[in-house]
């Protein structure tokens, strides 16, 4: 059986000119790179407003995330792209404001506990599997708008305890997609120098950035509709949480916009990081037959006839190694930027105060040191003690340290049951002439969308299947 190596940018084989890489790097960051970019330990580039390192040796990176952070705050580039959507959020917040906001929030996860949360996984993955029914005779069908349309569900119940409607959830879907490209282009463009009044791309992304904020602060006034109202409001959800939070040292609650601020950060971090990559997993398992088909037995020997339960999720090993190697190829968050706040030095570079060091996941996962076959989609390596260093020194797709993504097994536990549902379920086929274009902005997605056919399975191959995975374990 030979390896399946999924689409990734080509390598440049010719140096850039500087302000060439500002105009190609405008489109997605991973388009500039070379193939040397996937063997080398640290590299450094020009931009006319600072120098740039970028780092991929564990322990330097190590140094950045964790034993270090607080040398390394996030990068101010990173509020220029995101303030008009995220605000001043726990995401882009450093600092004595930082550390408020995280004293405020952790009340608010222990609203998404990955076994409370459950039930609300399942009811949004159930629905998503009525709507593949609807198109399971092969029809092609938009992937990403459907992982988008699901991940956003989960956080919207998780968050306002309702479900995400269709309308609301393709508004937010077309509005993101816009609002990457501007507020990307807009945070490039800062990079390079130009002045922020005269970027144009910050109007439109403000623009689009609004949408998505009004039909997260709707949610808001509903409920505080209701409370003013008198009524008897008995959910125990994040906006409960996050509307009864103090901060413990002064006393203050949240205003209005820090609502709106926390909740944007909680919606799209909870939603469009996990979107993108079950995107890329379900078109992973559509060009490699034998782990669909993996992955199918293992779901109808764990489910059978019956609903997903908790507990069913711990018989789910391959659907976790498959979401995990997923997570390997095409991380959501491909380039993380930090600061220096001083001097620091790195091998032979002199890191100045205010210039900015990106760790990449993108990079550092498709290591030729680190990874064996590292561009080859091959779940197993996950299971192969062989591999277990490159894992703990190579691998870091909810980052690492103070800032880690909080929503790491929240994000885990999603992607795995929707994998195995639709497994359950469906076969996916790619469509002919069809192949992704990676792109990285803010979130790593496809430049022409992911399409896929869509096919039922039949009961008699659910249970054959099943007796396969039987004989597979007793061999």
């Amino acid at each position: 059986m030979s390896d399946y190596i999924p689409p990734k940018p080509k390598s440049r084989t010719r140096k850039l000119s500087p302000w060439r890489r500002i105009i190609d790097v405008r489109h997605s960051s991973i388009s500039v790179l070379y193939d040397r970019s996937y063997s080398m330990h640290m590299g450094d580039v020009w931009t006319p407003s600072r120098r740039c390192y970028f780092v991929n040796q564990p322990d330097l990176v190590n140094r950045v995330l964790v034993k270090e952070a607080d040398r390394f705050p996030k990068s101010t580039s990173m509020g220029v792209m995101l303030e008009y959507l995220m605000g001043t959020g726990v995401f882009v917040s450093n600092g004595a404001l930082w550390r408020k906001q995280r004293r405020m929030l952790d009340p608010a996860f222990d609203q998404a506990r990955i076994r409370d949360v459950f039930p609300l996984m399942r009811e949004a993955t159930e629905d998503m599997v009525a709507r593949f029914h609807r198109h399971a005779d092969g029809d092609v069908v938009a992937i990403d708008e459907e992982t988008t349309h699901v991940t956003a569900d989960i956080i919207f119940r998780t968050i306002y305890s309702r479900p995400l409607e269709s309308e609301e959830s393709q508004q937010i879907f077309r509005a993101f997609v816009r609002f990457q490209e501007l507020a990307y282009a807009h945070g490039v463009w800062e990079l390079a120098g130009v002045p922020k009044w005269l970027s144009l791309g910050r109007f439109f992304a403000r623009r689009q950035g609004n949408i998505i904020r009004r039909l997260l602060e709707r949610g808001i006034q509903d409920r505080q509709d209701e409370l003013a109202a008198g009524e008897a409001v008995q959910r125990k959800d994040i906006l409960a949480s996050l509307l009864e939070a103090r901060d413990p040292e002064t006393g203050e609650a949240f205003t209005r916009k820090d609502l709106v601020d926390q909740i944007s950060v909680l919606f799209l971090a909870g939603h469009e990081t996990s979107a993108s990559v079950l995107g890329w997993a379900l078109y992973l398992i559509a060009n490699c037959p034998h782990v669909q088909d993996r992955l199918h037995a293992e779901a109808v020997a764990a489910f059978g006839d019956r609903r997903a339960a908790f507990g069913d999720m711990k018989n789910l090993k391959f659907a976790r190694d498959v979401f995990r190697e997923a997570l390997r190829l095409y991380p959501p968050v491909s380039f993380m930027s930090r600061d220096a706040s001083e001097p620091v030095t790195f091998r032979d570079k002199q890191v100045k105060p205010g210039e900015m060091i990106f760790v990449s996941p993108w990079l550092i996962q498709r290591h030729k040191k680190y990874w064996d076959r590292s561009d080859v989609f091959d779940p197993d390596r996950f299971s192969d003690p062989e591999s277990r260093e490159s894992q703990r020194a190579a691998y870091l797709p909810f980052s690492a340290g103070p800032r880690v993504c909080l929503g790491a097994s929240f994000a885990m536990q999603e992607g795995i049951l929707i994998l195995a549902l639709l497994a359950r379920h469906f076969r996916f086929e790619p469509v002919k002439g069809h192949t992704p274009r990676p792109i990285a902005r803010l979130t790593l997605r496809s430049e022409n969308g992911i399409r896929l056919r869509v096919f039922r399975r039949d009961a008699d191959g659910a249970e054959a299947a099943a007796r396969d995975l039987e004989h597979q374990v007793e061999a």
